[in-house]
């Protein structure tokens, strides 16, 4: 597998044009917002400085009280209109911030179940994953937050100019010392969250996925009883807050560093702000301009700076969501994980698996490694598993046999050599429609927050068929279970969605497993560790309707306990990544080899079954 870049820059000017284009498909409505922000951006900070200058000007000059009262009448109304259209913009903008946000996240979820399997075990593109999580995590952060900056930059570059226009008729000079104090004070902050962002908060990533780990031990259901009986929980909290401790630090450094950002910048200010008070003072007492001009350019002189400050801020903010909207777009853009998907979209169509009567296996001179591992899990492998064959896959933990199943289902690629079906490359037909022909029996086995027969039909109740599901239940087993539920195949699962929800046990989750492979029907069927959770009474009885369970469909059966292989033709034991023993179960008990020292070690366990076949 070729070496995957994790992390790429877009630039500022890219990632605006990515999220305009985002909003644009979502919401145009929000785009039209934009110039109104302008609008009420500009009202907001200036009218109450003009509405005070002319008031000022009428009771100091004039002293007409009918004028100064038909002024307050008119500044009212205008006013009363702009909170109007104030209150209806923002109650227009966040809600349409929010779903641009949902839809992003939609995008990110579909990728996550769209890619190819074997990145989903690649540690490096989970922290990628992780990244852009974050960054779509809140309403300021990364995707959303660069909405809203956008937002407030152009509703800040109004209000400059504006001010630019008021204070320019004061003093050029004082317009130009105030952008170039805006300009250090945006220089800083850049500087600072360019920095905490480096060094401070991608670090951090990994921190993230082992925080959202324990929060899940910590806060689920799931773990409650081990938490109990084993008496975790003080164990539990101080790894907590351990974990925690590594947070705290990074925090405490961060803030360390912007006091000191804002320190040297309320200096600064501080010092510009005495030097216009003392220069708009002389000009009063030389009669040079009037108390409310006065007031209009000491208030506006204090708007202008914020939003100048502001404005390059807003600039630093845009940066740093640009930085994490980088994250987004490089794990939703990466190119290696585009490309595999892309071999399936429409365009790149391939042919379905054809409707055979019968289903053979070979794999030929096929390897795998992970990624980023130096060392092969399978190696030259070379095996056939032949039409209507029972096939039992044995070995240690990690002797690759979880791997080569994989590989078998096409939820990893060979790194080297190919897998064929029917002498054709199972890489030449769509992944779906391969898929299709494999029922498997997963060992661990994941239940969904919907009823009990969707579960197993995997499949919207509309497209369910109940005889069918009862059926299937019924031939795993698991029809007992069913009988004590007050809504039967309809009682929905988990208590995620419905608060009447229902768990399962593991032994009823593989039996509910075995339904679902029933149900599916495919003419391939894929075992692993079905007996893992069930009771020796379950097992037995599971193992004496093998034959019918499976009928004369091609299985592959994978175990540690080797008792499972009675039921079997063949038997590939795995070592090391390699097949090194392959035959029936006498014929490897004749070499006695690895097999047959594992078979004597299990067998005081089920020394009458040995006896049996």
């Amino acid at each position: 597998m070729e070496e995957i870049t994790y992390h790429k820059k877009y630039g500022l000017f890219s990632n605006i044009n990515y999220v305009l284009k985002n909003i644009k498909k979502v919401s145009k409505l929000l785009l039209f917002l934009l110039p109104v922000g302008v609008v009420i951006a500009i009202f907001q900070k200036y009218l109450w400085t003009f509405i005070t200058k002319f008031i000022i000007d009428l009771i100091t000059r004039d002293g007409n009280f009918k004028k100064l009262l038909v002024t307050v009448i008119i500044f009212t109304l205008i006013t009363v209109l702009f909170f109007f259209l104030q209150t209806w913009y923002y109650n227009k903008k966040w809600p349409l911030c929010i779903k641009v946000r949902m839809n992003q996240i939609l995008k990110l979820n579909m990728l996550m179940m769209r890619m190819p399997f074997q990145f989903t075990e690649d540690p490096e593109l989970l922290d990628c994953c992780q990244k852009a999580r974050n960054a779509l995590g809140g309403n300021q952060q990364g995707f959303e937050g660069m909405i809203h900056q956008l937002f407030t930059f152009v509703e800040l570059s109004g209000s400059v100019i504006t001010g630019f226009v008021i204070v320019g008729t004061l003093n050029p000079l004082v317009l130009i010392g105030m952008t170039l104090l805006a300009v250090l004070n945006f220089l800083a902050s850049n500087w600072a969250n360019r920095y905490t962002k480096k060094h401070y908060w991608d670090p951090l990533a990994n921190w993230w996925r082992k925080h959202w780990y324990m929060n899940m031990n910590l806060g689920t259901f799931e773990y409650a009883k081990d938490i109990r009986m084993f008496g975790l929980k003080n164990w539990l909290i101080e790894k907590f807050k351990e974990l925690n401790k590594d947070r705290y630090r990074v925090q405490q450094k961060n803030c360390r560093l912007w006091f000191w950002v804002s320190i040297v910048t309320s200096i600064l200010w501080i010092i510009f702000q005495a030097a216009i008070y003392y220069y708009l003072i002389r000009r009063v007492f030389s009669h040079t301009i009037t108390i409310g001009n006065f007031s209009l350019y000491i208030a506006s002189s204090a708007t202008f700076f914020e939003c100048i400050s502001s404005m390059l801020n807003s600039i630093t903010e845009l940066l740093q969501k640009s930085r994490e909207i980088d994250d987004i777009r490089s794990f939703m853009e990466n190119e290696h994980v585009n490309q595999e998907i892309n071999l399936n979209n429409a365009n790149l169509k391939k042919p379905s698996v054809p409707e055979y009567d019968s289903w053979e296996f070979t794999f030929e001179n096929v390897s795998f490694k992970y990624p980023h591992s130096k060392k092969y899990a399978l190696k030259n492998l070379n095996i056939k598993i032949k039409a209507g064959e029972r096939l039992a896959v044995v070995g240690l933990n990690g002797a690759g046999k979880s791997t080569f199943i994989k590989l078998l289902l096409r939820l990893y690629k060979p790194t080297e050599g190919k897998i064929y079906l029917n002498g054709h490359d199972v890489q030449e037909y769509d992944l779906d429609s391969y898929f299709s022909i494999f029922s498997p029996v997963f060992q661990e086995v994941n239940l969904f927050a919907f009823s009990l027969a969707e579960n197993v039909s995997m499949r919207s109740m509309e497209e369910t068929d109940k005889k069918k599901v009862e059926e299937c239940i019924k031939r795993s087993d698991f029809e007992g279970k069913i009988d004590a539920l007050p809504k039967g195949i309809d009682t929905q699962l988990l208590k995620v969605i419905y608060d009447d929800g229902t768990d399962l046990s593991g032994g009823q989750r593989q039996k509910l497993a075995l339904a679902r492979a029933l149900y599916k029907a495919a003419p391939v069927v894929v075992l692993d560790e079905p007996t893992a959770a069930l009771d020796a009474l379950a097992e037995s009885k599971l193992y004496n309707h093998f034959d019918s369970l499976i009928g004369n469909k091609t299985a592959i059966y994978i175990s540690h306990r080797l008792s499972s292989t009675q039921f079997c033709n063949s038997i590939a034991m795995f070592k090391e990544g390699q097949i090194i023993e392959y035959g029936t179960h006498k014929s490897l008990m004749a070499l006695n080899k690895e097999y047959a020292k594992m078979f004597k070690v299990q067998s005081r366990y089920y020394r009458e079954g040995e006896e049996n076949a």
